[in-house]
Parts: C-alpha cells; structure tokens; sequence
C-alpha cells in the first residue's frame, strides 16, 4: 500500500491564491500587480495615496517611477552580489510593480524620494477628484 502525501506549500499556496481572488485588492480599492518584489504599502494620506516601497542595494539610478491616470508603475534592478568563483544558475535581478488606485492621480505633483533603500511616492487626488461642497440654494 503507497501513502502519498500532499504537499503543504502547495495547499498553502491555493489558499493564499484564493483569499487573493476573494479579497481582490485592498481596503483602499489598490490593485496590485506584478511579483512580490519589491514589497510595497499603500495608505492615504488626507485625499492623497503614499507608496512605501523597501528595496535595499538597488540603486537610485537604476529605478524608474512612471505614473499614468490611475496607476504607478515601478520598475528597476538589482545587482546581484555573488563572487566571482560561484555558479549562478538564474539571475532575476529586474523586477516590475504596478499599482493601480482607485481615483485619477495629478501625475504632475507627483514626488518621489528614495533614501536608504526605501522608496516613498506621495501621490496626489486629481482636482477633478476632489470632494467639493455645492452650495445649496434656497
């Protein structure tokens, strides 16, 4: 008689498949795409969006932050650190997020900072998105 165990990191990963599925985005309605690399945080603040991305060893120089409509794109790469001698079998060291929010963003006071291997994009609310107040006449 053969026993055959399932693997636990496969169950794991269905679960974690299905919860993404149910969840589809987060509490702020950002959808985000792209690997797990680099891990990112989302939050508002007052009507604008703040990315916090943590990249450590990736250089200034080799990040590309483009914003369009509704979504942030970050693109960039990584040395990888290895000596001389060692085999590398793969070396993925270009990585790729977007980001896409739930209003339309003024990409033109759009400001991003990158300091000791974080990355922070404030993300300003389009005008056209802004709450107003409507006068209400008698």
């Amino acid at each position: 008689m053969v026993v055959r165990m399932r693997d636990p990191f496969a169950t794991l990963a269905a679960v974690q498949r299905a919860m993404d599925s149910v969840i589809g985005g987060d509490q702020l309605g950002t959808r985000i795409t792209g690997g797990a690399y680099p891990p990112v945080n989302v939050y508002k603040d007052g009507e604008d969006f703040v990315v916090v991305a943590e990249m450590p060893g990736v250089r200034r120089e080799d990040l590309d932050v483009q914003v369009r409509g509704d979504t942030v794109s970050i693109k960039g790469k990584k040395a990888a650190a290895h000596r001389q001698s060692a085999e590398v079998q793969a070396e993925a060291n270009e990585f790729e997020r977007s980001l896409t929010l739930p209003v339309q963003l003024d990409v033109a006071k759009v400001a991003a900072e990158y300091r000791d291997g974080v990355l922070t994009v404030r993300l300003p609310r389009a005008e056209s998105e802004r709450p107003r107040s409507v006068a209400i006449n008698a």
